[in-house]
């Protein structure tokens, strides 16, 4: 996927004279608790709010954590030879795997889970043809009517979001949250459908529409029986179930080559309008993005970069002592609604993947999706509004033992 330098380009022969520091407000000043309207009339002003300093007020209530689907709920058969099997397949993807519903393979913030998925089946899956509803609470479905016309084989799974969850505990700080989430969710379904051997799936994250916000259009198998193995390279379902955000503390800086992994991972399909690099400490801090060879991570600006994250993510101070810190960048100020949806959907979807290449080389990782006054390049010296923070995966260098733990 073409990754197009849309924003302020680094000078490769001068970076190293831009200084990363704390220099912005750094969220230890007392702010006026403040819960202004979280749904205002624009994306543009509803992101505004979101990165500005004013904090959430107190919780409300979450309301149910699955939509009222009509109808009773119904099992989903297992698929037979040359069929789709949508009971794995969204196992490995959406589904709770505890009885509060928290841990899921696809990550959200605060574990608030916003994203509802609506089923379009056509011809060659484990389910009837028609719509349904899922609740991956109970692992179950509700058909909803039949299916439109012209639905093709395989699955298409349309993601919606119920803001009211996030809102919640978010407040004014929920939107880009939700978008976010619902790129992880998308993710997540990709990595299930390379696990099960399909066809790669299709993805519409392209942000013109808001209801579904997104969609994931996974294939049947074809006549062959499905693979009793996932194709080499694939996920392995074993390692989506275990895919979890580690704890802090995230010590110790990855190596060159992890690094190198995690920023291609992020840059393929981060889609044209976000920039990607890393923060690292170490003795000689600064940032790092990809090189365009291919080859080991360049330095991009000079200077200790993660105290001052650790404020503009809401002041979560672990932060500070993260290796490296993975961030999105992009998203100006004066955006319209369908670049901010898909910034966000394209970055939610990009740090699932990356999170999933880091396990793969031994890191811990965390993302990290709530950013206010994280104006990147007003912080090198570029024009304000232009170059913010959209999201982010902290990095470590080990992983403790997987156990049961979530986001």
């Amino acid at each position: 996927m073409e990754h197009r330098d849309t924003d302020h380009p680094v000078d490769p022969h001068h970076s190293d004279r831009r200084q990363v520091g704390p220099h912005h407000p750094d969220g230890r000043r007392p702010v006026t608790p403040h819960h202004p309207d979280p749904h205002p009339e624009n994306l543009t002003a509803a992101l505004a709010l979101a990165r500005s300093p004013r904090r959430p007020g107190p919780d409300t209530p979450s309301g149910p954590a699955v939509p009222a689907w009509p109808g009773p709920p119904l099992t989903i058969p297992e698929g037979g030879p040359a069929e789709l099997d949508l009971r794995a397949l969204l196992r490995l993807s959406l589904a709770a795997s505890d009885d509060s519903g928290r841990l899921r393979p696809a990550a959200s913030a605060g574990a608030l889970h916003p994203v509802d998925t609506a089923l379009v089946v056509g011809a060659g899956c484990s389910l009837p043809p028609g719509r349904y509803g899922y609740d991956p609470l109970r692992h179950r479905v509700h058909r909803l009517g039949e299916q439109p016309d012209g639905t093709p084989p395989g699955l298409t799974a349309e993601l919606s979001v119920t803001a009211r969850r996030t809102v919640s505990h978010y407040g004014h700080r929920a939107m880009p949250l939700l978008l976010l989430d619902t790129g992880h969710a998308a993710a997540a379904l990709l990595l299930a459908a390379r696990a099960l051997g399909t066809a790669e799936p299709g993805l519409r994250l392209d942000g013109h529409t808001t209801s579904p916000l997104a969609a994931v259009r996974v294939p049947p198998p074809g006549p062959a029986r499905r693979p009793d193995r996932p194709p080499y390279g694939a996920p392995t379902p074993e390692e989506l179930l275990a895919r979890r955000s580690d704890p802090p503390p995230l010590s110790g800086t990855p190596s060159p080559e992890a690094l190198r992994a995690v920023l291609a991972t992020a840059v393929r399909w981060g889609g044209g309008d976000l920039r990607w690099c890393a923060a690292v400490g170490g003795p000689e801090p600064g940032l790092m993005e990809p090189a365009p060879d291919g080859a080991a991570p360049r330095r991009c600006a000079a200077g200790e970069a993660r105290p001052t994250l650790a404020a503009w993510a809401a002041g979560q101070a672990w932060i500070a002592d993260a290796g490296a810190v993975l961030l999105a960048r992009g998203c100006p100020a004066d955006s319209d609604d369908a670049h901010i949806r898909r910034t966000h959907l394209r970055a939610g979807l990009a740090v699932h993947l990356a999170h999933v290449t880091a396990r793969r080389h031994g890191l811990a990782a965390r993302p990290v999706g709530s950013w206010q006054q994280a104006d990147l390049g007003a912080a090198l010296g570029a024009p304000p509004g232009q170059d913010w923070i959209v999201h982010g995966l902290a990095l470590g260098s080990s992983r403790r033992p997987d156990r049961a733990r979530g986001r």
